[in-house]
Formats: C-alpha cells, structure tokens, sequence
C-alpha cells in the first residue's frame, strides 16, 4: 500500500494494491489453500463441538434410522414362528386389504379430520387469547389468567379419561345426575359416536390452549411498543392496533407452527383418542385414527405386517404433505418457509 504525497508531506490518496499484486486474490493460492481444508480438516479442528453433538446423533441413530429397518415387514406375512426376516413377502397385498377393506379410507379421513381441526381451531384460539391477555394492564390477574390456562397442559391423559368417565357415566355420571335433578331422562354418550367428533376436539383444545398460547404471548411480547404508540399517535383504536400491527406480526409465528403440526399431521393424539375411548367399539366409526388401528392391531390380532404397512403410509403421506406444502409457502414468501 503506497501514498500520494504532496509537497507539504500530507497524504493525497492512498492507493490500494492492484489485485494480484503482493496479496493473493479470492482465486490465487490462498483461495485454492481454503478449498482444499474438508470434513476430516473441520473435524479435528472443531472436535469438541462434534463430541457435544455426538449424543444427539447417536439418539436419532438408535431410535429412528436402525428401526427404519422395520419397514420390510409392511410387504411380508410376519410370523412369530419364523426369524425376523423368514417371513414370506407377499409384496403390496397388505395395503391391498387395508385399501379395499375400506379401513385406510376411514382412518385418513379421521385422522387428516381431527388434526386439521386441533391445528386451525388450536391455533385461532390460542391466538385471540394471547391478544386478549396482552392487553390486560393488571398484572397479578394477568399472570392468574395464564397460569389457570397452562394448568390443563400437565394434566395426563389417564386422568383426564378419570375425568371424563366421572362426567358422562351413564349410571352415575355428573351429567346425568344433573339432568335427574331436572326431571330429564339419562344420556347414553358413550353410544353416540357423532358426540364424539365434538367432545375430543373440546377436551384437545382444553388441555392444549394454554401451551399455544403461551408461545404466541411470547411472540407478542416481542414487538416493538414504538408501533402502538405511533398508532396511538394517529388516532388508532385498541381493535385497529390489534388487526393492523399485533395479527400481521404473528403471521411467521402462525406459519412455522403451520408448518411444525402438518409434519405430523397423520400422527394423531393416540393419548388423547385410546384414553377416552379404549376398547369401545361403537365409537370407532367416527373416533379411529391410523395410530389406534396400529396399536390394536398388534395388541389383539398380533398383525404386525398390517400394522407396519399402515405406519409406513403414514409416515409417506406425512412426508409428502410437509414437501407439498412448504414449497408452495416458499413459492409465496421464501422467508416463511422451513427449508
């Protein structure tokens, strides 16, 4: 690096290197240097970081590669009495039945069914709550309000079936001996499988809002004040501050849960559905989703080609649904978009 000097000895300019000249360029030696430093080069020189990280890789190793072995059985006849890769391969004739039995049918209607009323509702609801509890300016009902709204979400689900049962027990249950009270006849719930559609997205929504809630109050907390009170400024209203500043800033929030709950969308609260319903047959109609079948199937028919063969279709409609939908989200806004 040179200067330009004036007579006075003050710098004039200062001149930069030409590129090329006394410092190696982005493609001279020292750019071909960095290209060649690998995996093995950042392995060793950030092994510590590798070795905090290797529990976690081992976890997902152990628990959800090495299974995936397991998926050979969805196209096999298994047998106990044979080893675990004896069985015969009878190919696809295990989704064949599930699909013209019309069983597959049925639980991917229930299932899709629930999970997208547990996601819109759930997260609709969550939302309107962390608005309305942002705007309370009484601390101690505030932080009261919250923790009654959180409380459900530790409750488990044996107890909540306790719960349940207590309440809408034919003999003795909570509502019948209400409706006694009243000169009403009793109500046979557990013989109303169209009931059921509506009480379990009443008790998910119960036991989950809270915890919604809390992530998008959280999200709200995190907006800058300066935008409600230049909206103040303007004249704006507290139903104008809410529609223009709060809702469109708890859009990404809204996105990535979107996102989150559709990867598991064909996963459904197996919980929530084999503790309030069990063994009951008459509610199976309208109450059974993919993970009851599974888990009936291998407890009671001992099927586990079937059950595996159902697993695999939901895992593969759950992946494909996620790729679908976070391309077009990417199509739309790239930055709302998980990958």
């Amino acid at each position: 690096m040179r200067y330009r000097k004036r007579k006075s000895g003050i710098p004039l300019a200062i001149e930069l290197p030409i590129k090329g000249a006394g410092l190696p360029s982005e493609t001279g030696a020292w750019a071909q240097k960095k290209k060649k430093k690998g995996f093995l080069h950042e392995l060793v020189h950030n092994r510590i970081l590798f070795l905090m990280l290797l529990p976690t890789l081992l976890f997902f190793l152990v628990n959800s590669y090495f299974p995936m072995v397991g998926v050979y059985y969805a196209f096999t006849q298994f047998d106990f009495n044979s080893g675990l890769f004896d069985a015969p391969f009878v190919g696809l004739k295990n989704f064949e039945f599930l699909w013209k039995s019309g069983t597959l049918v049925k639980l991917t209607l229930n299932t899709i069914g629930y999970n997208l009323a547990f996601i819109l509702l759930g997260n609709v609801l969550a939302i309107v709550c962390a608005i309305l509890l942002s705007e309370l300016r009484i601390k101690w009902f505030k932080k009261l309000t919250q923790s009654i709204m959180f409380l459900p979400y530790f409750v488990s689900f044996v107890i909540l079936s306790v719960i349940v049962y207590n309440v809408f027990n034919y003999d003795n249950g909570f509502l019948n001996t209400l409706l006694a009270q009243f000169g009403a006849g009793p109500v046979d719930v557990y013989n109303k499988p169209s009931a059921w559609i509506f009480l379990i997205i009443l008790f998910y929504l119960w036991k989950n809002l809270g915890y919604s809630m809390v992530i998008y109050l959280a999200s709200i907390t995190g907006i800058s004040e300066e935008y409600y009170e230049a909206a103040k400024i303007d004249g704006a209203h507290i139903f104008q501050r809410i529609w223009y500043i709060t809702v469109p800033m708890l859009k990404s929030t809204f996105i990535v849960l979107l996102l989150f709950s559709l990867g598991s969308i064909m996963k459904g609260q197996f919980d929530l559905f084999y503790q309030l319903i069990g063994n009951n047959g008459v509610l199976y109609n309208t109450t059974d989703i993919l993970d009851t079948y599974v888990f009936r199937s291998l407890k009671v028919t001992f099927d586990v080609g079937m059950a595996t063969a159902a697993g695999l279709y939901q895992s593969l409609f759950g992946f494909i649904l996620i790729m679908t939908v976070n391309y077009i989200i990417r199509k739309i806004n790239d930055d709302y978009a998980l990958f």
